[in-house]
C-alpha cells in the first residue's frame, strides 16, 4: 500500500498518515489468557487516548512496553532536515518468561472447565504452585459468559475475596493448637442432631457426625461447624482479639503478595468484645465473617505441606533483553515457621484423615497416592448476592502427594442459583483429583525413583517380614547369609557385596513401624497387632504406608498401604 502512486508522495502532499499500534496476540487461546493479561487503548469521555491493561501486562507494562524513538526535523523547500544532536533511539522492551506451565496449565483448565459445563456453574479457579517455591505452575480463570453455556477467562477469580467456607478451618485448628490450651487428640461434644448452641450463636453441621464426640482432627476431618466453633471457643473466647494476631501471621489480613497489580484485600469482622468479638470469633472459625481469596488460602496450605515454611507465589520466572537474562526471580519466604513442629505434625494427619476416613474419603478412594486437602462449602452472600439466593462456593484445598508434596493446589466453584450440586466433596474435590492424577503421572511419578526397584542384574533387592520366615525360606533354598539380628521377630534383608545381610527391623509400641518391603499378610499381622486399622491398595510388596515410619499413632488409627 505504501507503493500506491498517490500515498508515496509522503504524509504532506497525500495526506495520509500511518499510525501503528500493537495488540496481544494469544497464541495458546484461553489457557492463562487473564493471567498473561492485554493491553488495549481506548478514547475516554474527554476525548484523549488512555491504556488499559490487565494481568502481567499491566503489572509489568513498563518493561514490557519499551520506548519509541523520536527525531527532531526542520522543514524547507527540499523536505524535512534532520536536526542534528535531537535523537532519540528507540528501544525494544523486555520480555517476561512466566513460572507457568503450559501442560499443567491445559490439565488444570480443562478439568474445571468440564465440571463448571456439566452444572452451569457461575465461574471457577483452580490455582497449582509448587510447593517448594512458591512458583504459580498453573492459574485458570473460567467464568460463564451471560447466560450462555460457554466460559473465558473473564475475570481473576483466583484473587477475588469471599467467604471462604470448611477450608479456612485449618486456620482455627493451627491457631488453637500453637496457643495451647488446645492439644491434638482434645474431645469435642458435636452433637447427634446437627445442631447445637456453641456460646452466643447456635450452630448447624451439614450432616450429621458419626459420633456424638469428636476429637479436633475427626472436626477437621468429617468438616464439623459445630466441632469448630468449640475448638474456637475454648482457645480464644476470653481474648478474640487474640485469634487475630494469627490471622496476620498466616498472611490473612493482607493482601496476596503474588507478583500482580489491583490485588483485593482481604476483610476481617471485628473480634473486639464491642463490636461483637466472640460471635464473629465463632462464625469465622467455621468459614464466614472472613473474606479471602483461593491463592491466599493455597498459600497457607503450601505451607502446611512445605514443613511449616510459608513463601511467596509469583508468576514472573525471569525478565530477560534480546535472550540474556537481567533479572531471575528467587523464592521468597513469608513466614520461616508458621507453627510450631507438633502443630504441624498434627495439621498433617488431620488433612491427611480428610481423605481417609472424612469428607474427602469417596472422592479419593483407590488414589495411586495419598494426597491430603480439606473440602469447604459455602452459602454466597456478596457483590448483591443474599444468602436467600442459595448460590453456593465449592472447594477443595491441599497438596500432593502427602508423603513428600511436591505441588499445592486449589480448586474454588461458584454454582448457579438452586444447583443440585454445590458441596466441596461434589465439585471441587473431583476437579483436585483430576489435576492431581495427571500431573502426578506427568512430573512427580518420572522423577520419583520407584522404592526397592533392583537393578537390571539383580544384585539390589529389599525384603522385609517376619525374621523367622525369612530364615525359613533362605534355608530351605540352601542360600547363605548374614546374620545381624537381634533378638527380634521382625527383619529386613537387602545385599552388600553381593552377600544377603539380614537386619533388625526396629518395632516400639508407641512408634509407627516401617513395613515397606514386607508382604501384605505380615504387614497386616504386624500392624492389626498395633492397633491400627490397614486399609490396602494393589498388589506386591509394600511400597508406601500413609503414616511415615518413626511417627505417633494412636489406637483404632487407620493407615493406608500402597503395594507395587
Amino acid at each position: 500500500m505504501r507503493e500506491f502512486p498517490l500515498i508515496r508522495l509522503g504524509k504532506n502532499k497525500s495526506g495520509i498518515v500511518v499510525e501503528q499500534t500493537s495488540k496481544r496476540i494469544a497464541p495458546f487461546g484461553l489457557l492463562a489468557n487473564r493471567t498473561i493479561g492485554l493491553s488495549r487503548e481506548y478514547v475516554n469521555s474527554d476525548g484523549k487516548v488512555k491504556k488499559m491493561n490487565v494481568g502481567l501486562e499491566m503489572s509489568y507494562d513498563s518493561l514490557l512496553n519499551g520506548r519509541s524513538g523520536q527525531r527532531l526535523v526542520r522543514y524547507a523547500s527540499g523536505g524535512a532536515v534532520p536536526v542534528q544532536g535531537f535523537e532519540v533511539e528507540p528501544e525494544d522492551g523486555r520480555d517476561i518468561y512466566t513460572t507457568l506451565d503450559i501442560n499443567m496449565q491445559d490439565v488444570a483448565e480443562t478439568a474445571l472447565l468440564r465440571m463448571l459445563q456439566s452444572i452451569h456453574a457461575e465461574y471457577g479457579t483452580a490455582i497449582v504452585m509448587e510447593t517448594k517455591t512458591g512458583k504459580i505452575k498453573a492459574i485458570a480463570n473460567l467464568g460463564r459468559n451471560g447466560n450462555d453455556t460457554t466460559y473465558w477467562e473473564n475475570d481473576n477469580y483466583a484473587l477475588r475475596v469471599t467467604e471462604p467456607g470448611s477450608t479456612i478451618k485449618i486456620v482455627s485448628f493451627l491457631a488453637s493448637l500453637d496457643k495451647g490450651n488446645v492439644k491434638p487428640g482434645d474431645l469435642f461434644e458435636v452433637g447427634s442432631t446437627g445442631r447445637m448452641q456453641v456460646g452466643p450463636r447456635p450452630i448447624t453441621d451439614a450432616h450429621r457426625m458419626p459420633k456424638p464426640v469428636l476429637s479436633i482432627e475427626e472436626c477437621i476431618a468429617h468438616s464439623s461447624n459445630v466441632g469448630m466453633g468449640r475448638v474456637a471457643l475454648k482457645a480464644f473466647g476470653k481474648e478474640p482479639t487474640e485469634f487475630k494476631e494469627y490471622l496476620d501471621k498466616y498472611h490473612l489480613t493482607k493482601k496476596s503478595p503474588i507478583d500482580l497489580s489491583a490485588i483485593p484485600r482481604p476483610s476481617v469482622a471485628p473480634l473486639e468484645a464491642s463490636h461483637g468479638g466472640v460471635m464473629n470469633l465463632v462464625t469465622m472459625a467455621f468459614g464466614y465473617a472472613i473474606q479471602v481469596s483461593p491463592m491466599q488460602l493455597l498459600t497457607l496450605y503450601n505451607a502446611i505441606g512445605n514443613n511449616g515454611v510459608m513463601v511467596s507465589p509469583y508468576l514472573v520466572n525471569s525478565i530477560r533483553n534480546n535472550g540474556v537474562v537481567i533479572k531471575q526471580m528467587q523464592p521468597t519466604v513469608l513466614e520461616q515457621q508458621v507453627c510450631k513442629p507438633a502443630t504441624l505434625e498434627a495439621a498433617k494427619k488431620a488433612l491427611e484423615l480428610v481423605i481417609t476416613e472424612g469428607s474427602g474419603k469417596g472422592v479419593f478412594k483407590d488414589m495411586p497416592f495419598l494426597v491430603a486437602g480439606k473440602t469447604g462449602t459455602a452459602q454466597v452472600a456478596d457483590r448483591g448476592i443474599g444468602y436467600a439466593n442459595r448460590i453456593y462456593q465449592a472447594s477443595f484445598a491441599g497438596y500432593f502427594p502427602a508423603n513428600n508434596p511436591q505441588y499445592s493446589c486449589i480448586v474454588v466453584i461458584r454454582t448457579k442459583a438452586g444447583s443440585g450440586l454445590y458441596y466441596g466433596g461434589q465439585l471441587a474435590a473431583p476437579v483436585f483429583r483430576e489435576i492431581a492424577t495427571k500431573i502426578y503421572s506427568m512430573y512427580v511419578d518420572r522423577k520419583t525413583p520407584k522404592m526397592y526397584e533392583g537393578a537390571a542384574d539383580s544384585t539390589s533387592y529389599f525384603y522385609a517380614g517376619n525374621s523367622a520366615g525369612i530364615k525359613s525360606v533362605l534355608s530351605f533354598l540352601d542360600m547363605k547369609y548374614v546374620d545381624s539380628l537381634q533378638q527380634n521377630s521382625w527383619a529386613t534383608m537387602y545385599a552388600t557385596n553381593y552377600k544377603r545381610v539380614l537386619q533388625t527391623n526396629v518395632v516400639k509400641d508407641n512408634l509407627m513401624p516401617n513395613v515397606r518391603g514386607m508382604g501384605l499378610r505380615d504387614a497386616i499381622k504386624l500392624l492389626e497387632d498395633m492397633g491400627l486399622r490397614v486399609n490396602a491398595r494393589g498388589s506386591g510388596k509394600v511400597a508406601i504406608q500413609s503414616i511415615q515410619p518413626g511417627a505417633t499413632f494412636r489406637k483404632g488409627q487407620s493407615i493406608v498401604l500402597s503395594l507395587a
